[in-house]
């Protein structure tokens, strides 16, 4: 393939720069930015990336096929519409927009001129995350009954989303990677502590037809980094810490059945505690293979894992979660074709 351009060189533009030149999959990589000094820093830090100055500039390159947006929020949606209807493949930071209308806009566009839309949902290609869904998917777990997930710190604040877009965004990705179920109903509650009016720690929780339960609890006012998420099936549970690098990911023979005792007619749990696993990772880098698909989705003309679609349903959960904080955590229903 040609070339690709990752726009924006500020937190995350570095490191997509980093593994489209270590792909070797296309012969160009660009880096656009406005920024003079972040530009020479990106040319600096990436011998063998080309400039460009504008987004204009990459779009009118016929010899760019592709571009990478590392952008604000904000400007997703704007960004992708353009680069699409100049017949680029497009890789979008997450959240693919801010609103579900916007994102279904961008996956319409994509599928009409036939270009690869992808969103950089980065934790769905962790290893430790492929594990956990080959778990799921093979049935090692069972039934779904539970995913219970905190992801909390100290900062960064964002100044255009609240945290459950910008921490919690993780943890549905995830989870909507794990089952292709989506839920029925999304209720969040959330409180800011700053003079900022956007939360910066909020719950949600996530209602599913088939019984499936997800609570999640994001902050940035936490003393502490904590990245762990609890999955429970009626087979087995699995307890993911991606902060332990050595064995993020522990597999329990433990779990409850639960039956219905027509004698006192009530209902009873019998309780199982068994052996703990911990499978070793691959310590491949999850942006490695997360470029990987992208390069891949264009070669072979097939959606990307995390396509447009995928990200699309995540903003439709987010946007339900932010009109249930604005209204004092009152429950939102959503339909899924």
């Amino acid at each position: 393939m040609n070339g690709i351009a990752i726009v924006g060189y500020g937190y995350w533009g570095p490191k997509l720069v980093r593994n489209f030149l270590q792909s070797g999959a296309f012969a160009r990589v660009v880096i656009c930015e406005e920024n003079s000094e972040r530009l020479a820093r990106g040319l600096r830090e990436n011998p063998g990336a080309l400039p460009a100055d504008s987004f204009a500039r990459v779009l009118a390159d016929s010899s760019i096929d592709a571009v990478a947006l590392a952008t604000p929020v904000a400007t997703h949606h704007a960004l992708a519409l353009a680069a699409l209807a100049a017949g680029k493949h497009v890789l979008v930071e997450k959240p693919l927009a801010t609103r579900s209308s916007e994102a279904g806009e961008l996956v319409a566009l994509a599928a009409a001129r036939g270009r690869v839309l992808m969103v950089d949902h980065t934790y769905v290609y962790h290893p430790a995350v492929q594990r956990i869904r080959q778990l799921v998917a093979d049935g090692t777990l069972g039934r779904l009954a539970y995913i219970d997930s905190t992801r909390i710190n100290l900062g960064l604040f964002q100044h255009d989303v609240n945290v459950l877009w910008d921490l919690a965004v993780h943890d549905l990705a995830i989870i909507n990677s794990l089952t292709s179920e989506r839920p029925a109903i999304v209720q969040a509650i959330g409180a800011s502590h700053t003079a900022s009016p956007l939360a910066n720690i909020g719950v949600l929780v996530l209602r599913y037809a088939s019984g499936l339960f997800v609570h999640l609890n994001c902050s940035w006012v936490s003393p502490v980094k904590i990245r762990h998420m609890l999955i429970g099936g009626d087979k087995k549970m699995v307890v993911y810490d991606d902060l332990d690098a050595n064995e993020p990911v522990k597999i329990y023979d433990s779990g409850f059945t639960a039956r219905t005792d027509e004698e006192r007619n009530r209902l009873l749990f019998e309780y199982r505690a068994g052996d703990v696993y911990s499978p070793k990772i691959p310590p491949r880098e999850a942006l490695a293979n997360l470029v990987a698909d992208f390069v891949a989705a264009i070669r072979q003309e097939r959606p990307a894992f995390s396509d447009g679609r995928f990200g699309a349903d995540t903003v439709k959960i987010l946007e339900a979660a932010e009109q249930s904080v604005t209204s004092g955590g009152k429950e939102i229903s959503l339909s899924w074709k």
